[in-house]
């Protein structure tokens, strides 16, 4: 049942759920361990057919083809699966017929056997599919290697291609355990980026060959992600290399069926391209991680600048490497010279300091980027781009902005109609060698940043909201000398104290109604819809009321069961703690797992919404210790005085008083914030100085 929770791409109790509420549900082949097993081509048409999980029906084959695969882990290892599958995809490429003859009964024996001989007769030299086949056939039985043929044929029905159903394989490497693969990826964000940077398909749409090299190519993931934004590739020669052999072998199927042809693509075992088969004009590549205790700036370096080498005039370098040799400060006087050496040069085009996170699976791994191109333009001749990006998550909006800065700057130079890079600045290469050892980053915020609308408004938003702090404090002065000074008449109370009640009693005497929250999606909120939307986030105060609203026409087509709040409704949640908010203003939605108690003014004893909420929030044992998972008690037993009704009332407008004063103060607090915020923002980016200060603001 957890895979099938993977499969559909839900949590594991929904998976519970459909089983219980669907009586057309699969029912269970057979148990293992007291778990039970379902037929997956069954659970596939069950969720196609009722439409319910999160898989694209056009997905659903290839994910019941890959758990075809995963099943098999008890007789291959994740590498035997990979490389096996992987060949055998690349044979059908290469034979252009279908691995299984669907009108001939062949037994797994005759099946293998002819895929053998097909692999034997098209490979002859080895350097696709040959030497994989013949070691599963050597490591095990035909029954046993005959299904992974027709998995094979599944996800290429399911894709439609090789290419398709390959990248498929590849990106479920984490899941079939070969993390040895997975542990350099980057993410989808990040290579978008990068291909971004590369402009391969611009270059392409020229009409000129071009090469495109990885020297360190690994699995090819980053070549792949490239090739598949470029539509001409009968103009593409690519060159990889990599010292290890197994993933020069997937490299070489990879981008085979990617659609370079044979007689344009070579991929060496090694550390050299074999640049005799064709110069590059672009090269795309990730400098070999190392543990930060093993990692060697001037090694890095080293290789940044063996790629350099590679460089004809007119070519560019994209290059993925540590923060710590290509951006920070150096410590060590070799590296130094080294870094300054290639800044001298005048091939360095662009240093950007990316954010943390982007290879996920070395969250503590703090990267960069360099690009370079021998013989850049006149305008940008002995200058350098930083830019700095590490304190912003890499959006597609970021990576397209900073993408156009740096292609920009490649084309044109340093401009002077005023377009500047808005993700970073251009320095001088002599004042970088001047700061010897120095990092590279930008010396300042970036020239588009002073020129912005923000900034130049600026100081009218400052006087805007000390405006608005001066009207705040009127108006709060006013009404202090209208109402005079707050008094609640707080007295000890003397004699017997009132009885205890529990929010469970006062439901069940219907003093109180509770009502559950709904499941809305989160596609369907927007921040300017008709209805205010409270879930817990907002109940615990952790986003603020207003933040998500949903559109009344949406509401009425995708929720026609869905209740809005009446005014004076309470807002509840216990996860992840208590947290109560009186809805005064309602027609308000509530989403799940946030709550609602709806008081009864027409019961004996009525509340008020002000006085229940008041008292819920200060019971005692409500909170969770830290290793709970559940709250200390349920919500019905929390217990509460039952007060009288003319004390309900008195304490009603006293709590009404204090909110009416706490608006009154927040309103000043929200401006004198407002006006901090920007002040201290003008002056740290430079664009705002303070002049003579009036004497109150001396000091």
């Amino acid at each position: 049942m957890s895979d099938i929770a993977a499969f559909a791409r839900v949590k594991r109790p929904v998976v519970s759920t459909w089983r219980r509420r669907h009586p057309d549900f699969p029912a269970a082949v057979s148990e293992t361990s007291g778990r039970p097993l379902f037929d997956g081509a069954q659970v596939a048409e069950w969720l196609a057919a009722s439409g319910l999980g999160n898989t694209a029906p056009a997905e659903l084959r290839s994910e019941l083809a890959l758990f075809g695969l995963i099943a098999l882990r008890e007789r291959f290892t994740p590498w035997q699966l990979v490389e096996t599958v992987g060949s055998l995809l690349c044979l059908r490429r290469l034979d252009g017929r279908s691995l299984v003859d669907p009108e001939a009964e062949a037994g797994d024996e005759a099946l293998w056997a002819g895929i053998l001989r097909r692999a034997e007769r098209i490979d002859v030299e080895d350097e696709y599919v040959l030497r994989e086949l013949r070691a599963i056939d050597a490591s095990a039985a035909h029954a046993d290697a005959a299904p992974l043929a027709r998995l094979a044929e599944e996800l290429v029905e399911a894709a439609y291609s090789e290419h398709g159903a390959y990248e498929w394989l590849l990106a479920a490497r984490s899941r079939l355990g070969l993390d040895t693969l997975t542990a350099d990826a980057v993410t989808p964000e990040l290579r978008s980026l990068l291909g971004q940077l590369t402009d391969l398909p611009a270059r392409l749409g020229e009409g000129r060959p071009v090469t495109l090299a990885d020297p360190y190519a690994r699995a090819g993931d980053l070549l792949a992600a490239v090739l598949a934004d470029a539509e001409e590739r009968d103009l593409l020669t690519v060159l990889a290399a990599d010292p290890d052999d197994r993933l020069t072998r997937i490299t070489r199927r990879r981008l085979l069926l990617a659609g370079v042809e044979e007689l344009d693509l070579d991929v060496q075992t090694g550390t050299d391209l074999e640049e005799r088969f064709a110069d590059p004009d672009l090269v795309l590549t990730q400098l070999p991680y190392r543990p930060g205790e093993d990692r060697s700036v001037v090694a890095a370096l080293t290789e940044l600048e063996r790629v350099a080498y590679l460089l004809r005039p007119g070519c560019t370098a994209v290059v993925l490497g540590p923060a710590d040799a290509l951006v920070d400060e150096l410590k060590g006087t070799e590296a130094a010279q080294l870094r300054a050496a290639l800044l001298r040069e005048n091939i360095v085009e662009s240093v950007i300091a990316l954010p943390g996170g982007v290879l996920p699976f070395r969250p503590g791994y703090r990267p960069a980027l360099w690009t370079l191109t021998r013989g850049p333009v006149p305008e940008a001749s002995g200058k350098v781009l930083l830019a700095d990006i590490s304190a912003e998550p890499l959006t597609p909006h970021v990576s397209a902005r900073l993408a156009e800065d740096v292609l920009l700057w490649r084309a044109e130079g340093l401009r002077r109609d005023g377009h500047d890079p808005r993700y970073g600045r251009v320095v001088p290469v002599a004042d970088l060698d001047r700061a010897f050892r120095g990092s590279l980053t930008p010396p300042a915020p970036p020239l588009s940043v002073f020129w912005s609308t923000e900034v130049a408004e600026r100081p009218a938003l400052i006087a805007e909201a000390e405006a608005r702090l001066e009207r705040a404090r009127a108006e709060a002065s006013v009404y202090e000398q209208e109402r005079g000074p707050y008094r609640g008449h707080v007295l000890r109370r003397v004699g017997a104290l009132p009885p205890r009640t529990t929010l469970g009693k006062l439901v069940a005497a219907r003093r109180v109604t509770r009502l559950s929250g709904h499941r809305v999606d989160a596609v369907h909120l927007a921040p300017d819809g008709h209805h205010t939307v409270l879930g817990s986030e907002e109940v615990i105060g952790e986003r603020p009321v207003g933040g998500r609203r949903i559109d009344r026409l949406v509401l009425a087509t995708e929720y026609e069961r869905a209740a809005l709040t009446e005014p004076g409704d309470i807002v509840y949640t216990l996860a992840p703690r208590l947290g109560v908010y009186v809805d005064h203003a309602g027609f308000s939605i509530v989403t799940f797992p946030a709550r609602i108690l709806r008081v009864n003014r027409d019961a004996a004893r009525p509340l008020t919404p002000r006085v229940l909420a008041a008292l819920l929030a200060a019971a005692r044992g409500t909170a969770r210790s830290p290793g709970a998972v559940r709250p200390a008690r349920r919500i019905e037993d929390y217990q509460l005085p039952d007060l009288d009704p003319d004390e309900v009332l008195r304490f009603d407008a006293l709590l009404a008083e204090a909110e009416r004063r706490e608006r009154l103060l927040r309103a000043q607090a929200d401006a004198l914030a407002e006006a901090r915020r920007l002040t201290v923002a003008g002056l740290a980016d430079g664009t705002l100085t303070v002049g003579s200060a009036p004497t109150h603001l001396t000091t």
